[in-house]
């Protein structure tokens, strides 16, 4: 996707993704790098905020120091209850507001600061605003318009507390307000930057993992019917023998061939065996569980791998279920065009199992189930002379 696209997905000024789900998205794959600068963040701003104390005997009168280390010490708790907090499940629901909240804490403690000292003295701590207001778009993690809705209320509350409580002149307060502001714009500028290529890259990386995604599925899935191929099944019937060997359960693989499908092809052409292959793949799905699997080995045949079988009776009604709806009349396909298919049953596991092995016996009880005439079933290992019970035309009606 071009960038002007991505761009578009984005609202110009918070950044924000007009999708909901596309921002959880985003928060969710961003979160470890917030809390890993959040922390760091809130570890050194809460130490630079006590040393700043240092310079109190400096420039701080003597009987001004007890109320600075006052409102210090009433701010400066914030930064290592949020370090704690940050370790919180909760914390990562609202940590960009939470850090957001931080910086603004800290710099209101120095606005509180600056206005109980002398002009004189003031003037010493007046650059900090400017190291918070860096701090808060650059440094804090968070994001950039709760760094922006920070520093505007850091903003207003200097300009009240300095120039209409503390009557600063005029132009004294414009030229402090003139630094604060090219600080806001500098590191605002770069805050904005920063989360835009984050989200840039964001978007690079969820649309490369979705094309790799793409061509993994297409590698694994038959292009014609959108079923599982070969491979796929190899690795579901592997993870269904682990679990039946481990837990004991029963599953069944089922070998489908199409009876007189060359004939078909022959007649109507390939566009129409195609449509039939499709109906098939279609007709498969709807008859098995969630938890089965339908997958095209090649040409006309199928296989389907049903888990958690409780009897060889079910195993037997599914038969049934897939012979019988392979036999319904479809009005999409030609006149005197008929459906049947042949299936072939294995029941596994038994000592000795392998992927392979299920794949062949149940191939090989297909070929018995051929035998026997159109839509007929055979289970590997079972007899199937005389056929009663293993064909469509044969099969009692409760066992439909």
């Amino acid at each position: 996707m071009p960038s002007s696209q991505y761009s578009s997905l984005m609202h110009p000024f918070t950044l924000g993704f007009r999708d909901r789900n596309l921002e959880r998205a985003f928060v969710a794959w961003n979160l470890p790098r917030t809390l890993d600068q959040g922390r760091v963040a809130l570890f050194i701003g809460g130490l630079i905020y006590l040393m700043m104390g240092c310079l109190d005997n400096l420039f701080v009168p003597v009987e001004r120091q007890q109320d600075v280390w006052a409102i210090r010490l009433g701010t400066g708790w914030v930064p290592p209850f949020l370090l704690l907090l940050s370790y919180s499940r909760c914390f990562g629901r609202a940590c960009h507001v939470l850090l957001a909240s931080n910086g603004l804490v800290g710099g209101l403690g120095l606005v509180a600061m600056i206005s109980v000292l002398p002009r004189e003295s003031a003037a010493y701590y007046y650059p900090s605003l400017i190291l918070i207001t860096f701090y808060i778009y650059n440094f804090s993690g968070t994001r950039f318009i709760h760094a922006f809705c920070a520093d505007l209320a850091l903003i207003a509350s200097y300009n009240f507390a300095l120039g209409h409580l503390g009557g600063m002149p005029v132009h004294v307060l414009a030229s402090q307000d003139f630094f604060i502001v090219s600080a806001n714009l500098i590191g605002g500028a770069a805050g904005y930057m920063a989360e835009y290529q984050r989200r840039m890259l964001f978007l690079q990386k969820r649309d490369i993992e979705a094309e790799r995604q793409l061509h993994l599925d297409r590698s694994m899935h038959d292009r014609l019917t959108g079923l599982p191929n070969r491979e796929l099944l190899y690795d579901r019937i592997s993870q269904a023998l682990s679990f039946a060997l481990r837990e004991g359960t029963h599953n069944a693989g089922y070998f489908i061939d199409l009876d007189g499908f060359k004939q078909i092809n022959d007649r109507f052409g390939h566009e129409v065996g195609d449509r039939v292959l499709k109906l098939v793949a279609q007709r498969l799905r709807e008859v098995v569980r969630e938890a089965d699997t339908v997958s095209r080995l090649a040409g006309d045949e199928f296989f389907v791998l049903a888990r958690g079988l409780e009897s060889v009776g079910e195993a037997r009604r599914l038969a049934v279920k897939m012979l019988a709806s392979l036999s319904r009349s479809a009005p999409d396909l030609p006149d005197g065009l008929r459906l049947s298919a042949s299936v072939g049953v294995c029941l596994f596991p038994w000592p000795g199992v392998s992927v392979a092995g299920i794949i062949d016996q149940a191939d090989q009880a297909m070929y018995e189930a051929k035998r026997l005439g159109k839509s007929c079933y055979a289970i590997a290992g079972e007899p199937v002379d005389g056929g009663q019970g293993k064909c469509l035309s044969a099969t009692a009606p409760g066992e439909h």
